[in-house]
């Protein structure tokens, strides 16, 4: 009997309905109550519209995501597509906004990973973790403010 296969796009699409659901929060699964945001950007090499689903802190007005790629060694793709672009649209807490991602710069950077590690604590772990690159921390401004 073959095993059943595992979808990530089922479980995305999922993910994503949870989180429109109950407004950025998903109620069920390893990201229950977690704040998450979809971010859309274009493709750096594609120049298709991509969607990542991130973990995000606050600064201010501004929306704090970092490029862990859940512990991988590897930059994650979105890192790559908003050093192209760094125009977005964001999904939080079921507003659309058009916003400019911004690479956050390494003098920001340490008192800014503290503050994103104060308000989303397992985050602390990942440098430990990644020890091949630097995690990119990126500002994610409303544009027009």
């Amino acid at each position: 009997m073959p095993e059943p296969s595992f979808d990530p796009s089922d479980w995305e699409e999922g993910l994503i309905a949870d989180m429109r659901a109950h407004r950025g929060r998903p109620s069920q699964g390893p990201l229950a109550g977690h704040p998450l945001l979809l971010m859309f950007a274009t493709g750096a090499k594609t120049g298709e519209r991509r969607r990542s689903i991130l973990t995000y802190s606050v600064d201010g007005d501004d929306y704090i995501v970092a490029g862990t790629a859940s512990g991988s060694p590897v930059t994650p793709a979105w890192v790559a597509n908003i050093r192209a672009n760094p125009q977005v649209v964001l999904e939080v807490a079921n507003e659309t906004i058009d916003a400019t991602a911004t690479i956050v710069d390494e003098g920001e950077r340490p008192s800014l990973w503290d503050r994103h590690v104060e308000q989303l604590p397992w985050f602390a772990d990942y440098p430990a973790q990644i020890t091949d690159r630097v995690i990119p921390l990126v500002r994610l401004t409303r544009r027009g403010s």
